[in-house]
């Protein structure tokens, strides 16, 4: 059994060899942890559901596993000048409908993107900086921005393209529902595979899109189904019930290892798992012992929860070493990450000393709240952080929850403190900068995930004039520059960045992605 590391730092993508199998069947079924919350490409800007979209829709732009770009629906690009770009768009491309693509359809879904309803994250953080659209030609589209945009195009790689005809037509030209993309009538798109059956809970397939632009896929059929408990999947993979499993358990990849009838892929990730603090409200759910008041706008309590927390053990035990510790929201190496910051050292006595100097020297009580479904060990690291808590007179619970029953009590202000995590989608810094610590401003796309509601108008404007910088050097140095203040006021606490993990049987191989993206087309039959 052969294991592969991918490590994707700056870039750089090392993969080994796996031993040759014997080939398999031409339908592919596949084990997640995590199924999609919609198969609505632009409700919900979360993993699985981002995984599942570029498997039936196409972007203009798409990225490879270390989210370099490559063309997509659009065949190149290029700024006309500091305020326009010109998209060329890929002619003789049809829907699986056999609609045609063009520029019409690219219009139609940026204009959609901030309307769809109830999205728990939206996507208009990558389409506010769009001020006017115009279809020069069927297949030439303008964008002009009210000022220098130079991350549009990466931007643009996370949104996917629908079929105006298709989509605005079966809703009398109402802004189409997501629930019509579920039951699979406006999942409708041009990408390698087809939408076939979803049945939420049980099972997701498509199948294979024999005249995609892109050449025919690997698998005439895909089957993913949902195993969120880790033994069943594991379990499901040595017995031959599906091909590839994600995130095996970090307990398990010892015995997966040693199995001559499996290989096991890891990659970093740039997804980070943080905690997030309430420092909005005055008074706040989940705090009791503080006479009514919200501890965590005081940033000396901020500091004392980080410097309570140790990382190093998080990832030694917790995880099994199969994470790294995090000192931001982006690992060292990737674009707009500094240099400069270090994992916060674990301190439990200038923590302490920390809550006494805030006027709390008996500590008070928390609950975090936390998903035990959606990130690895998602539980198991929320209670391991609130047993450090409870160590420094933090006396700390933990309130766990499904992830669809998690997010929604999340994104109605339920919790003072919760456990979450964050992939940047255009594999840069500004993507958890603007989402996670940016003030909230729906009108820019900033802030949807920004659930503590934390506001520095410093930051703000860091972030503002990196986006409009066209020098890639100086616009990291403002990257670079924003992700060291918001660590330094404590705004958000990074914990550690995810190793992710996939297992196959012997004879297929998987290529890691930074994005953690579980999809087939990674899934290639080894050579």
């Amino acid at each position: 059994m052969n294991r592969t590391l991918a490590v994707l730092l700056g870039g750089a993508l090392a993969l080994g060899l796996v031993q040759a199998g014997t080939a398999q069947a031409d339908e592919l079924v596949i084990g997640v942890g995590s199924e999609p919350s919609a198969i609505d490409p632009h409700y919900h800007n979360l993993g699985p559901n981002n995984a599942l979209k570029e498997h039936i829709f196409d972007g203009l732009i798409k990225q490879d596993a270390q989210q370099r770009l490559q063309p997509g629906l659009a065949e190149s690009w290029e700024p006309l000048d500091d305020t326009t770009w010109q998209f060329n768009l890929r002619q003789g491309v049809t829907f699986h409908d056999g609609t045609p693509f063009d520029a019409e359809d690219v219009i139609y879904t940026i204009e959609r993107v901030p309307n769809v309803p109830n999205s728990p994250s939206s996507f208009g953080i990558y389409t506010n900086a769009i001020e006017s659209m115009e279809a020069k030609d069927p297949h030439t589209l303008i964008f002009k921005t009210p000022g220098p945009r130079p991350l549009l195009p990466t931007e643009l790689s996370n949104i996917a393209i629908i079929s105006k005809e298709t989509v605005a037509d079966s809703n009398g030209g109402d802004w189409p529902k997501t629930e019509g993309f579920n039951d699979g009538s406006l999942a409708v798109g041009t990408g390698p595979y087809k939408f076939k059956e979803f049945v939420k809970g049980d099972r997701l397939v498509l199948t294979a899109n024999a005249d995609y632009w892109g050449g025919a896929p690997e698998w005439e059929q895909v089957t993913f189904k949902p195993i969120t408990s880790d033994g069943p999947r594991v379990a499901a993979l040595l017995s031959g019930d599906v091909d590839v499993i994600d995130n095996p358990p970090t307990q398990d990849l010892p015995r997966l290892e040693s199995d001559p009838e499996v290989s096991v892929y890891s990659g970093l990730s740039n997804r980070v798992i943080y905690l997030h603090m309430d420092q909005h409200a005055d008074e706040t759910p989940g705090v009791k012992g503080t006479d009514g008041k919200n501890p965590f706008k005081d940033v000396r309590v901020r500091e004392a929860v980080s410097k309570a927390i140790d990382r190093k053990a998080i990832v030694e035990k917790i995880m099994g070493g199969v994470a790294v510790a995090a000192e931001q929201l982006l690992p060292q190496g990737m674009y707009g990450a500094s240099m400069d910051l270090s994992v916060e050292e674990y301190d439990p006595e200038a923590a302490k000393a920390l809550l006494a100097e805030a006027g709390y020297p008996d500590g008070f009580e928390l609950v975090i709240g936390t998903p035990n479904d959606r990130y690895i060990n998602d539980e198991k690291v929320a209670q391991a952080a609130a047993q450090f808590l409870s160590r420094v007179g933090i006396k700390t619970g933990v309130d766990a929850s499904t992830k669809s029953v998690f997010f929604k009590r999340r994104n109605d202000f339920e919790f003072t403190v919760y456990l979450a995590g964050w992939g940047a989608g255009t594999g840069e810094m500004s993507s958890p900068l603007r989402a996670l610590v940016a003030t909230p401003d729906k009108d820019k796309g900033y802030g949807g995930t920004n659930r503590g509601r934390y506001s520095n108008p410093e930051l703000d404007a860091k972030i503002e004039e990196a986006l409009a910088t066209l020098d890639d050097a100086e616009r990291e140095k403002l990257l670079q520059e924003a992700s060291e203040l918001v660590v330094k006021d404590y705004g958000i606490l990074p914990l550690h960045y995810e190793v992710t993990s996939w297992a196959t049987r012997k004879g297929l191989a998987y290529e890691p992605r930074a994005d953690q993206y579980t999809m087939a087309m990674s899934v290639t039959k080894a050579d």
